[in-house]
């Protein structure tokens, strides 16, 4: 930990090398292999660096998840009821588009089934909660994709209480890059698992509150622990656009993807493209609605300007 003002901070800060120390003896699970399944595209992490951030950060959850499933335990008790009923415990991931939030939540999954216990983890995006193509385009939404308005925001909060009340066999709608629109008919299912794992831009944001006071519940009242992935906007937009790029030689080729239109531009052109969608859609959800959320978070991953991350950062009880 450094700097004495952490005294009056709501947060502990560790440079990674510090983090690190706080593995104990965390055996790591993942081989080089696993790690290149996980990592999203532009998204280069080291297993080195896994060990250092990601060892420490699951030791922690095992200690959160312990924690409160001995609150529930208690709380079950004092209300006379089944003290042995499993309530799932909630990790929600949340960042900028590009941060490299999906590779965090995809790790974190992978580690955390692996656990000496193994604890049923499922592992859902919010992009299956958007609103499909055709409703954002009659609501005249489709330059707000990614902004809250263009969440089915009840459908998803009802999720989250499903999971949380232990309810069988929930479908979940799945989201498609490659036609980048919900799959109309297709779901996956979430079936009393231990942990959840959620990952979304807008996952900690709490919404607006009903002026009568009226009690109204918001997806981050169901979240144990938010993790933040945090970087200057300067990196990101960087990412973004160099992600834009190696799409445009792979995904955007295929005559079925949504972005095949942009496979045939130029360099330039695709870079002046690329720039207009980060400055109109990107960048103000990022202002608007994203980055008032990082104070949020139980803790923040602050990555640098090659990807890896410089900085943890946690929230103090």
């Amino acid at each position: 930990m450094t700097g004495d003002h952490e005294t009056f901070s709501p947060f502990y800060r560790f440079p990674t090398a510090d983090w690190a120390r706080l593995r104990d003896g965390v055996p790591m699970t993942l081989s080089e292999e696993d790690l290149d399944r996980l990592r999203s595209l532009n998204d280069p992490i080291s297993l080195v660096e896994a060990e250092q951030v990601y060892l420490p950060l699951t030791r922690l959850l095992s200690l959160y998840v312990e924690a409160i499933q001995n609150l529930n335990r208690a709380s079950a008790r004092f209300l006379k009821r089944d003290e042995n009923a499993r309530t799932p415990f909630l990790l929600g991931v949340s960042g900028s588009v590009a941060v490299g939030k999906s590779t965090t939540a995809r790790i974190l999954h992978a580690l955390l089934r692996r656990w000496p216990s193994h604890p049923k983890v499922d592992l859902v995006t919010t992009d299956g909660f958007l609103y499909p193509n055709r409703i954002l385009e009659e609501r005249g939404l489709m330059e707000k994709k990614g902004f809250p308005e263009s969440y089915d925001r009840a459908r998803f909060v009802k999720f989250l209480s499903d999971v949380k009340s232990g309810v069988r066999d929930i479908k979940v709608p799945t989201y498609s890059h490659l036609v980048y629109d919900v799959v109309e008919g297709e779901t996956i299912t979430v079936d009393q698992p231990d942990i959840l794992i959620v990952e979304g831009l807008n996952l900690l944001q709490p919404g607006q509150l009903p002026e009568g006071g009226t009690p109204i519940m918001f997806a981050s009242d169901f979240i144990d622990f938010g993790i933040y992935v945090d970087a200057e906007e300067a990196y990101i937009r960087r990412w973004f656009l160099e992600r834009f790029q190696s799409l445009r030689e792979t995904a955007f080729k295929d005559p079925n993807s949504f972005f095949h239109q942009f496979a045939a531009m130029s360099d330039a052109e695709a870079m002046a493209f690329g720039n207009t969608v980060w400055e109109r859609i990107n960048l103000p959800n990022l202002v608007e609605n994203i980055l008032p959320t990082r104070g949020r978070a139980d803790l923040i991953l602050v990555k640098t300007a090659d990807h890896s991350i410089g900085e943890v950062i946690l929230r103090k009880l």
